[in-house]
């Protein structure tokens, strides 16, 4: 049995009831009256709000037809409940289901002076952060006189500049090389490219650059390419498919295949 679903279906059967109950609620507490513009029909389209059926007329039922039980004063919203307007006491809505209504000419003054009220406060400091600003600071031109010695020391730090060697930039990456390099070395057989020789004397780099070099090729479709284990395998790329007997999954389009290796296994 599936709690889960039955649960929703129960939670939904049990809105649709308080649906028809809300309309029929209303329907029965609107039973004699009428609108008191045309005496039209009057049907709830909101909470403390009804509107007339032929004028289209809007009212609240409440203010409009009820009085207060204590001296029959009219009652009137105030803020979200309704009071007495001749002796202030409370008075409990009939026309209401299970909602709440609020005055929303009282919500809106309020938003109004909130708004009004940060308004205020954002002009109010930027009022302050002007009158606490400082003024133009003005520095005069430095002079290294003035400081006894400062000029033969800045000079110190300058001699023999010119027996500083000249920094050697370092060894760009060729791919047109290594891709040339790497077509030299593979065959129609599986090679690692462990087994292709070093064009530089940073082992790890080289390897690196060999990589990078095979994977453009892969690309191209001169080359094939996948990972047997710790090692990346490459070889001639061959159109014919069938009877390679070159271990690994099927290549993709690119010619790259499952090239899903980490680098400690470098």
């Amino acid at each position: 049995m599936n709690i889960r679903q039955l649960a929703c279906e129960m939670a939904e059967a049990i809105d649709a009831f308080m649906e028809k109950a809300r309309k029929f609620f209303y329907s029965v507490m609107l039973i004699g009256h009428r609108c008191p513009k045309c005496n039209g029909p009057l049907t709830t389209v909101s909470e403390g709000r009804c509107r007339c059926g032929y004028c289209g007329h809007e009212l609240d039922p409440t203010v409009a037809f009820q009085r207060c039980p204590e001296c029959g004063g009219a009652p009137r919203l105030s803020v979200r409940k309704y009071r007495c307007h001749e002796c202030g006491r409370d008075v409990t809505s009939r026309f209401l289901f299970d909602g709440l209504v609020f005055d929303r000419e009282y919500f809106r003054h309020k938003m109004l002076e909130s708004r009004q009220r940060k308004k205020d406060l954002r002009e109010r400091v930027r009022q302050m952060l002007a009158e606490n600003r400082s003024g133009v600071l003005c520095l005069e031109q430095a002079d290294l006189h003035t400081v006894p010695g400062l000029v033969e020391a800045l000079n110190g730090l300058t001699e023999d500049v010119d027996d500083i060697p000249a920094l050697v930039p370092g060894v760009e990456f060729d791919l047109r090389r290594y891709e040339s390099h790497v077509r030299a070395h593979v065959h129609d057989r599986p090679l690692s490219l462990t087994e292709i020789p070093a064009l530089h004397q940073d082992g790890r780099r080289d390897l690196i650059w060999r990589f990078i070099a095979a994977v453009f090729l892969a690309h191209l479709g001169v080359v094939r390419i996948w990972q047997d284990g710790g090692d990346v395998m490459v070889m001639k790329y061959e159109t014919d498919r069938e009877g390679q007997g070159v271990p690994g999954e099927p290549e993709g389009p690119d010619g790259v295949e499952r090239l899903m290796g980490r680098a400690e296994a470098w």
